[in-house]
């Protein structure tokens, strides 16, 4: 058997308690360590929370390497981990395809994800974000603009954008960061950008929502990580109002 258990946002706690449940029985637990982190935990305190050692997973485990998780789930209980909502990464719903192509039952324990809490944390409406899109590290010759083709199709169609910002081993891309790329691309698209939303912590007691210029985000510490971007569409007077009172929107 495996089971796909959500974590939820930020730390230990976040986890539904069926989740819980389920990770303290199970034979196995994998956790999934390059799509989303919990800030607020140490592998090392998970592994006291759950009564239960883990095993962290790199991008390759997982994409490339997947046997020993589906050998293990083949035989006994395994539990596959990861930070927000299991299924909202494709990596993780290949892995599920690849157990059923195996006969390995599976499950679902859905968690808390940024998709959601953006929402409620911003005030901006769900029904109003187009597609999302991702803004990676730039490497040696390798600097992509794809993501501003995203930003741009949604601008045109008053859609709002959210921008995943990249995490490498231990380096998180900060708000900063993110935006000084998204200025980058939008110069070479020759696409204006006037509003920007950071948001860093999500989930955490203490998270932090700004909403304001390139200039304004640019100049900003937003503080520990993970954080992650916002490109507004054409704003309903009461996601403006929201912003005014809760994100600084002058």
């Amino acid at each position: 058997m495996l089971t796909f258990i959500g974590l939820g946002l930020y730390d230990k706690q976040d986890v539904s308690e069926r989740g819980l449940a389920l990770i303290r029985n199970a034979d196995h637990v994998f956790l999934e360590g390059y799509t989303s982190r919990l800030m607020g935990a140490t592998t090392e305190e998970l592994e006291t929370f759950y009564q239960k050692p883990v095993r962290v997973l790199r991008r390759a485990d997982v994409e490339q390497h997947p046997g020993e998780i589906l050998d293990c789930a083949m035989k006994e209980n395994t539990v596959f981990l990861c930070a927000g909502d299991p299924m909202v990464s494709t990596t993780h719903a290949d892995l599920r395809i690849r157990a059923a192509d195996r006969g390995i039952p599976t499950a679902i324990i859905h968690g808390a994800s940024i998709v959601s809490a953006v929402c409620g944390i911003s005030g901006l409406q769900n029904y109003r974000f187009g597609k999302s899109c991702s803004v990676p590290f730039p490497q040696a010759h390798w600097s992509p603009t794809s993501p501003m083709d995203v930003v741009a199709e949604n601008l045109n169609l008053h859609l709002h954008t959210l921008v995943y910002l990249d995490i490498q081993d231990e380096r998180y891309m900060t708000v900063n960061e993110g935006v000084f790329l998204l200025e980058e691309m939008a110069r070479k698209k020759q696409v204006t950008i006037p509003l920007y939303i950071g948001i860093a912590r999500a989930g955490s007691d203490a998270p932090v929502v700004r909403a304001g210029s390139a200039g304004m985000l640019r100049s900003m510490d937003f503080g520990p990580p993970l954080h992650v971007l916002i490109v507004p569409g054409e704003l309903h007077d009461m996601e403006r109002l929201y912003l005014e009172r809760f994100a600084g929107l002058c």
